[in-house]
């Protein structure tokens, strides 16, 4: 049985920072671009042509408002998403705001309604900024590529990944992820 679904914000709270920061055109020291690196969910993200250097590099290159010279499919995609989040940091908010206050008690119930093996009594969902991937599944993990989430500018009720409601992906992912 699920006791409980954590929701992980912290390498999207420290981006903000580093957004906003960079809109208003302060410098981003290099510790502080190691540092978002360095977060523990940002692994879940690496891989063959992504890793924490491209995460610095990346950084670095936006923060001195550099356009990224060659780099991977992988890294050309992270450096155009940080890029897109500056463009509009209202937009960003909209995309952040709902995140934190999501509530996945019903998603929990719903699970535990159902005949799905019971691997785990807690699950994470993480949303991370990411590059070309939606998701990822790693044990009792959830990770959410935070650039997929998409508010509607109609309805600020109204949040999808794709064309799927916000909770609704969840709940089919962590479903995904307890069949695995």
């Amino acid at each position: 049985m699920i006791k409980r679904i954590v929701v992980k914000l912290d390498t999207v709270e420290g981006m903000l920072y580093f957004w906003q920061a960079t809109k208003d055109r302060e410098k981003v020291g290099e510790a502080y671009l190691n540092n978002m690196a360095d977060f523990p969910e940002m692994k879940y993200i690496y891989g063959e042509g992504f890793n924490k250097e491209s995460v610095r590099v990346v950084l670095s290159a936006i923060s001195n408002r550099e356009l990224l010279n060659g780099g991977s499919k992988k890294e050309r995609k992270y450096w155009n998403n940080n890029m897109w989040m500056m463009e509009d940091l209202g937009y960003t908010d909209m995309m952040v705001t709902p995140l934190k206050v999501l509530n996945l008690e019903s998603v929990k119930e719903k699970l535990n309604s159902t005949n799905l093996p019971e691997k785990h009594d807690e699950l994470e969902v993480y949303f991370v900024p990411g590059h070309l991937d939606e998701y990822a599944i790693v044990d009792n993990k959830l990770i959410i590529n935070f650039f997929r989430v998409k508010p509607d500018l109609h309805d600020e009720n109204k949040i999808t990944i794709g064309e799927t409601p916000l909770v609704d992906y969840v709940q089919e992912k962590l479903t995904e992820l307890l069949n695995q």
